[in-house]
């Protein structure tokens, strides 16, 4: 017959065996969520092991990629240069305001990355648009009521096309054309680009070693992935951002 210390032992046993079996029970249950929503296949591997590595450089022909000089009109009609996002860590994007597709989920991205770093004055937001033609100061002002922006440093510019066309291809290597064919007679690829406050254009690396370059900005956090399989990269752009911002 057991002692009351053995019973003692065996229920304790038996508590210790339940609690195991209640919080694994729980991280299987997360985890497999994870798994349905796709964000543990590519965001947890992208996260894991690089929270505390620096973001890399983006090198072309030996040299480190640096934002080109640039000159546009916001949309309070104040000429903004390459000079005024100095001293800042930024976003880049190239989008236009009657894109009947991708560019109300990219502006709301990014308008939820505003509201992470609202409290930060050297943060901003840097917006080219590809339909200068159309999208006039008043315009560009009218979408920014739109969409809740009132970050004082994001910008959403426009100006001659050609040279929006030659910054955004050459100068990023985001793709952006106008092609009546495309919905809205616009089309481009949707990517964030992220300059330190240097100028210079930053990423992280992937698991074997490559900058990323670009951040997909046409998924939402909520969403987690796309119908093509691609996962949202804007939980990792905001740590990226961070990184950049305490550098």
């Amino acid at each position: 017959m057991p002692t009351g210390a053995n019973k003692k032992k065996k229920y304790t046993y038996v508590w210790v065996s339940a609690i195991i079996l209640i919080f694994g029970s729980f991280a299987v249950h997360e985890i497999t969520k994870r798994i349905k929503g796709g964000t543990i296949v590519e965001n947890d591997r992208m996260s894991v092991g690089m929270q505390h590595r620096p973001l890399a450089f983006i090198v072309n022909e030996g040299k480190r990629r640096k934002v080109p000089e640039f000159s546009f009109l916001d949309q309070d009609s104040v000429m903004i240069t390459n000079k005024d996002y100095l001293g800042k860590v930024y976003v880049v994007e190239f989008f236009f305001t009657t894109c009947p597709t991708i560019c109300p989920i990219m502006t709301k991205n990014l308008v939820e990355v505003e509201k992470t770093f609202k409290d930060h004055d050297d943060f901003g937001v840097a917006s080219f648009t590809i339909n200068p033609r159309y999208d006039t100061p008043s315009v560009l002002k009218k979408y920014m009521r739109k969409y809740g922006i009132t970050d004082k440093d994001w910008h959403l510019m426009t100006g001659d096309q050609e040279a929006i066309y030659n910054l955004a291809q050459e100068g990023f290597y985001i793709f952006a054309s106008e092609n009546g064919d495309a919905p809205g007679g616009f089309e481009h690829s949707g990517m964030f680009a992220l300059v330190d406050k240097n100028g210079y254009i930053r990423s992280r690396e992937d698991e074997f070693g490559n900058p990323l370059i670009y951040y997909r900005g046409t998924i939402t956090e909520k969403q987690g992935v796309n119908d093509e399989g691609e996962t949202q990269q804007i939980t990792i752009l905001k740590e990226d951002i961070k990184k950049l911002l305490a550098e």
